[in-house]
């Protein structure tokens, strides 16, 4: 296969929809096109309620990947529309799917994405790069993130110390010291807190701008309560997901006569303070940190964060190239080149993995 353009897809622990872009490796690595689709309201109610154990979740499941593929399909469609190509002429697909397990322990070490990439193939003709974490978990890694090794490829810099915070559902931090070896990790919850919360008591899958948090106060105690999960104390490698960040974790270290609007606000400032405390431990000389994913969007976590960090530059990836909405879809469009390549995807120092490991299992076309 002659062919650079490779399609990423990436839809994350936010459950808003599916992020798809074009990327043309040819030049530059050149993101060419990008499209959303986004979930409604019975496909992220139904993709929530396996999180957990329930009835029938093997057919649901199983149902659920075949739409989702759908979905994936129509998201193609429309980048080969938008760039008038033809299927044949993309080298594949790098398609994350959508996690509803993700269990890193010891004890457990199971993660599962939703996506049936024998149909995407059959529905797009195009060969498809699935399944990427297995193969990290199987070395004795986490599986995620997975994005740093794309970070370290696109984002590092031979003289500049950055640090790349990825602010999605969940949030994660990729440290780029170009004197020292690329770490990365989770470091809490990123949005999934706040969009919860906002959904319950405003019936808003998110708080635009911060808006309903800035009219609101950080309750010390309870920011202190929340920040006493043993999560935030672990030393990496480690990731998360919904499994232990979800409402119900709020709830319980509620009082019940909180203001809503003040509970918000203290969710972000809990973001701010994984994040805050994650690069003061890991990567304190950094100089830049710049911003992706959905918070990347949130007015008030960037001003807070900058406000964290005086002396250094906080400022979305689109000054490094590439739109903060998209870095992800274009890490597992990276990703799946790496797969059709033979090359290794993951990185041991990030996941926790015995060695170097080629990620993905490839469905031809």
């Amino acid at each position: 296969m002659n062919s650079q353009y490779y399609i990423g897809i990436m839809s994350g622990t936010s459950l808003d929809g599916v992020d798809a872009v074009l990327v043309d490796f040819n030049h530059a690595s050149s993101l060419i096109h990008n499209y959303f689709y986004p979930y409604d309201d019975a496909l992220r109610k139904a993709l929530l309620s396996l999180h957990h154990s329930g009835y029938d979740e093997l057919n649901r499941a199983a149902l659920l990947s075949n739409h989702l593929s759908s979905l994936y399909a129509k998201a193609v469609h429309n980048l080969l529309k938008q760039a008038k190509l033809h299927p044949q002429e993309v080298a594949a697909i790098g398609c994350h799917g959508q996690t509803i397990r993700h269990c890193p322990e010891i004890d457990k070490k199971y993660t599962i994405q939703l996506v049936n990439a024998a149909l995407l193939a059959e529905l797009t003709q195009i060969t498809v790069v699935a399944d990427f974490r297995s193969r990290d978990i199987a070395a004795g890694g986490q599986g995620a993130p997975l994005v740093p090794a794309f970070h370290q490829a696109r984002f590092g810099n031979v003289s500049t110390h950055r640090v790349i915070v990825n602010i999605g559902g969940i949030a994660n931090i990729t440290d780029l010291d170009p004197h020292s070896s690329t770490i990365g990790f989770d470091c809490g919850p990123g949005n999934i807190l706040m969009d919860a919360w906002c959904q319950r008591h405003l019936a808003q899958h998110f708080d635009k701008d911060g808006q309903w948090a800035a009219r609101g106060h950080v309750i010390p105690e309870l920011l202190s309560t929340l920040s006493d999960d043993p999560f935030f104390a672990c030393l990496p490698p480690k990731s998360t997901g919904r499994e232990l960040f979800n409402l119900e974790w709020v709830q319980c270290r509620l009082h019940g006569n909180e203001k809503p609007e003040d509970v918000q606000a203290t969710l972000l400032q809990l973001t701010i303070e994984a994040i805050v405390q994650s690069v003061h431990a890991h990567c304190s000389e950094v100089r830049e940190i710049y911003v992706c994913g959905g918070g990347a969007q949130n007015t008030l976590l960037m001003r807070r964060l900058a406000e964290a960090f005086p002396g250094k530059r906080v400022a979305p990836t689109d000054q490094l190239g590439i739109a903060a909405d998209w870095v992800e879809a274009f890490a597992f469009a990276w990703l799946g080149q790496q797969t059709m390549m033979r090359k290794p995807g993951n990185l041991p120092a990030v996941t926790g993995a015995k060695g170097e490991r080629v990620l993905g299992a490839i469905y031809p076309a």
